[in-house]
């Protein structure tokens, strides 16, 4: 076989992504088919998407101990395994056991336990390769844009899928879907890797957690991750009920909207990131995204709440990449139990703000609210974190003494 280059490495990182957009918003666009099909209510709903970044958070954090015994290739291989898995089993397991929200649980638990492991090792991977002329902070925005082109990819195909062969056949499309992670997994086994996590000294997990500001960091991740998520979990769900646009449309313009703009502002951002001021761009994101929440709480013009779906997605492109970007920079120590810990805390807030917003629809609905009233509701919940992120990324540029 050919001697693989380091090309064919960032390469495969960035197909990790799409893998990791896969098993994270092919279950959303199913939601109603689970609601109709199964008899999913909201809070079960919302309880496959806590389990789903539940298990990534925990897995996040075993990730900082099996980095020290386990190698690189051999963890990144077995996180595309069971995403594969994982999938194969969301389409098989429903059909298969008395209950199918157990079944989709099962599922949900083995493909989150890759995209876990696919979150902490991809980053380090590509901050690890040479330069080759793009800068550290422009290769992760890179490496993250990739994220949203595949989820704007499951979202079109899926949605293609759905409209051709309709919601009966729904089943074989996360088997469809399984393909990509089950291919790159032979891939990762045969590209060159810089360095092995077992080797790698880095800083201790005591000395990252008491450096100075990290507390921030960690809490602009989980709001990073919250912001996003609460808004490409529920956006299909809200669109076809709450908005009560058909499925092919809803999706298209609203999580799919979502998903380009978000990977258009990674892009521009990996392109200007050398003239960028990232600690003022979070701050301009954060207020981006507050207008966003607003308006989905309180507007039911149909057309005003898509658009601010999609432009939600612009508002969050840099936060994620940001901040990691940010902890890269000031803590150069930190190495990989860095990342993993800034992973766990940005899964916690993909499991927590949509599960909040989850739950506070389905708590205003049971009151007696309309759907349409109780999504709004959510998502008037979920305003809790662009708020926090704004502020936190007001207090880091002052920690920095406003130079960036």
């Amino acid at each position: 076989m050919k001697k693989l280059s380091y090309s064919a490495t960032a390469k495969a990182c960035y197909a990790g992504y799409i893998t990791q957009a896969a098993v994270n918003n092919l279950a959303p666009l199913l939601f109603a088919v689970f609601n109709t099909r199964f008899g999913l209510s909201y809070d079960l709903i919302s309880v496959l998407i806590l389990l789903n970044f539940i298990t990534q958070l925990v897995t996040d954090a075993l990730s900082v101990r099996l980095c020290r015994v386990l190698s690189t290739r051999t963890l990144i291989v077995s996180a595309h395994i069971m995403c594969a898995a994982g999938l194969v089993l969301m389409g098989v397991l429903p059909a298969l056991t008395p209950s199918p929200f157990a079944g989709l649980c099962a599922a949900v638990i083995i493909y989150a336990v890759g995209g876990g492991l696919i979150e902490v090792l991809v980053s380090p991977i590509i901050e690890s390769l040479p330069e080759n002329g793009r800068s550290k902070a422009s290769a992760m925005s890179l490496l993250h844009s990739f994220y949203c082109w595949g989820q704007a990819g499951v979202i079109i195909l899926s949605t293609g899928y759905i409209a051709l062969f309709g919601e009966d056949m729904w089943y074989l499309l996360p088997i469809f879907w399984a393909v990509l992670p089950a291919v790159n997994s032979i891939i990762f086994a045969n590209v060159p890797l810089v360095h092995e996590p077992v080797a790698e000294k880095g800083a201790g997990l005591k000395k990252i957690l008491c450096a100075r500001g990290f507390v921030i960091v960690m809490l602009l991740m989980l709001c990073a991750g919250a912001c996003e998520l609460t808004v490409s979990q529920w956006s299909s769900m809200f669109a076809q009920r709450g908005l009560e646009v058909n499925k092919a449309a809803g999706d298209l313009l609203g999580p799919c909207m979502f998903a380009l703009l978000m990977g258009g502002g990674r892009l521009l951002n990996s392109i200007l990131a050398n003239r960028i001021k990232i600690r003022s761009m979070l701050i301009f994101s954060g207020i981006l995204c507050i207008g966003c929440y607003v308006t989905l709480s309180l507007t039911d013009n149909t057309l005003l709440s898509l658009a601010s779906c999609a432009l939600c997605g612009l508002s969050v492109a840099v936060m994620w990449p940001g901040t990691f970007s940010i902890a890269a920079e000031k803590y150069k120590d930190g190495g990989t139990a860095m990342f993993g810990i800034l992973a766990l805390c940005g899964d916690l807030g993909c499991a927590a703000g949509p599960f909040l917003a989850g739950m506070v629809c389905d708590m205003s609905i049971s009151g007696g609210a309309a759907e349409a009233v109780g999504m709004r509701a959510g998502f008037s919940a979920a305003l809790i974190f662009p708020l926090i992120m704004t502020l936190g990324a007001v207090f880091l540029k002052l920690i920095k003494g406003g130079k960036s």
